[in-house]
């Protein structure tokens, strides 16, 4: 193998990985985001239900 197929090889893995990481980024930004979506919901459920129970 030459040193510009070595390059391109360990370029490819480099690569793999960095979008790897990106995807495992974007779930963990993709949960945070349910959750406090469903806290946010859950307090305006409650303040709505205190609310018309009044």
């Amino acid at each position: 193998m030459s040193s510009s197929d070595q390059d391109r090889q360990r370029n490819r893995e480099i690569a793999e990985n960095e979008a790897n990481r990106q995807v495992i980024g974007d779930i963990r930004v993709s949960v945070w985001a349910v959750a406090v979506s469903i806290v946010a919901g859950v307090v305006v459920f409650g303040i709505a239900w205190a609310w018309l129970n009044r």
